[in-house]
């Protein structure tokens, strides 16, 4: 997973020895993992994103994402095996877009009521046929990190994506605007759901959106070098996620960013 290294004109960068220097490509590699775990649910969260208190808040709310996960993915994948049987009628594929558009937060064409009936169809198993992800968010209190945005995407089609702060042009006065006036954090909370409505794994390659890859400028014993990271994990890896955001207590985040942060109160065993 790692990246190889060049230097300022773009020529491979080598050490003292001569070797190439490799760097790491970013958690977004992980994706590869997630994809041959055999599991129907995989929770994900930070390693640093512990605590000795709190725990049954914790596990209250884990227990919340999983079962909001499992209640739309139930929906999805019936309306999916509905399709297959040629079982929907003309008023469960409105129920199906109102269903996508109000629950799945997804961006359904405005003129799909044109659509012919097999067009209809196609377009619903689209929307609906693709992993699914539930994102607990806290309320933002100065954490650095990223955040839930609405993203304008190829055909100004908009999506739920959690968005990174190295991500976002902060010399756009609008853009910093609207990173400030953020409401919430994204504390890297996930219940994910990795099987399609026949029971087989998605794979997750399929939906990274691999422009949200980028560019990291570094240091090597005084020279100056730069690398690829991959699209991180739970941005630009999941991006054609079904996604879905969920305000959860502040309560289940405790991060562990510096050795100071281990003197909080929620670090200090019970």
């Amino acid at each position: 997973t790692d990246t190889i290294a060049v230097d300022v004109k773009n020529d491979p960068f080598r050490d003292g020895q001569g070797a190439l220097l490799f760097r790491p490509g970013g958690h977004g590699a992980l994706i590869e993992n997630l994809g041959r775990m055999e599991s129907d649910i995989v929770f994900v969260k930070n390693i640093d994103n512990v605590s000795h208190s709190n725990t049954e808040i914790i596990a209250l709310y884990k227990k919340a994402l999983a079962g909001l996960l499992i209640k739309l993915q139930k929906k999805t994948h019936n309306y999916l095996s509905m399709i297959d049987r040629g079982e929907v009628t003309g008023n469960d594929i409105c129920g199906i877009f109102d269903f996508a558009k109000n629950e799945l937060s997804m961006d359904v064409d405005s003129d799909v009521s044109k659509y012919t009936i097999e067009h209809k169809l196609n377009y619903a198993r689209e929307l609906l046929n693709r992993p699914i992800r539930v994102c607990g968010m806290v309320k933002n209190e100065g954490e650095p990190g990223g955040g839930p945005f609405w993203i304008e995407g190829d055909k100004r089609k908009l999506s739920l994506q959690i968005v990174e702060s190295s991500q976002i042009d902060l010399d756009n006065k609008e853009q910093k605007d609207i990173l400030m006036r953020s409401t919430h954090f994204n504390p890297v909370d996930l219940v994910c759901g990795l099987k399609d409505y026949k029971g087989n794994y998605f794979d997750l390659k399929n939906y990274v959106d691999n422009t949200t890859g980028f560019i990291v400028y570094k240091n090597k014993n005084g020279k100056d070098l730069k690398s690829y990271e991959l699209p991180g994990l739970w941005n630009g890896a999941m991006a054609g996620w079904i996604t879905v955001f969920v305000e959860v207590p502040v309560e289940t985040f405790n991060p562990v960013k510096t050795v100071n942060d281990l003197l909080k109160p929620a670090h200090q065993p019970q």
